[in-house]
């Protein structure tokens, strides 16, 4: 496994954050990107995610957003979505993608990581630990050898 995808909506929250903290967990074992399914193309990351993820040594003021297409889906070897509607919504554009598609918060136990767009720092704050909990679980089963 070399190339992740992580999906959120917009692509200024979830996914820039769970980016940069996959890509720093895994080091230079993967290539890791985001994107959305309604992205804010072009846009930078939400300034309140960006605060949040700066306050716990995650840099994500240079990431700009990018769509999800079923072009950028086909180049991935695992696709890690926020929410399971995610999943279906990758489905409906590219079927064939649908066996590399997870949820993000897959080993958790946890069923969905929420939408911050909005809401207040503690809220951020609590995504924040939640994609890092996610994170830490993906570490783990993608260092394993198989």
């Amino acid at each position: 496994m070399r190339k992740v995808l992580v999906v959120c909506m917009g692509n200024i929250c979830r996914s820039p954050v769970a980016e940069r903290l996959l890509a720093a967990a895994c080091e230079d074992r993967l290539e890791v990107g985001s994107a959305g399914l309604g992205a804010l193309v072009g846009h930078p990351a939400d300034a309140m995610a960006a605060e949040v993820a700066a306050a716990h040594g995650v840099t994500i003021a240079s990431h700009v957003a990018r769509q999800f297409t079923p072009h950028l889906g086909r180049e991935q070897d695992l696709i890690l979505v926020m929410e399971p509607s995610f999943r279906e919504a990758v489905g409906t554009q590219a079927p064939e993608l649908l066996g590399r598609v997870m949820l993000y918060d897959q080993w958790t136990g946890a069923s969905s990581i929420p939408d911050p767009i909005g809401r207040s720092r503690a809220f951020h704050e609590q995504v924040f630990h939640r994609i890092a909990d996610a994170t830490r679980a993906w570490e783990a089963r993608l260092s394993m050898k198989w």
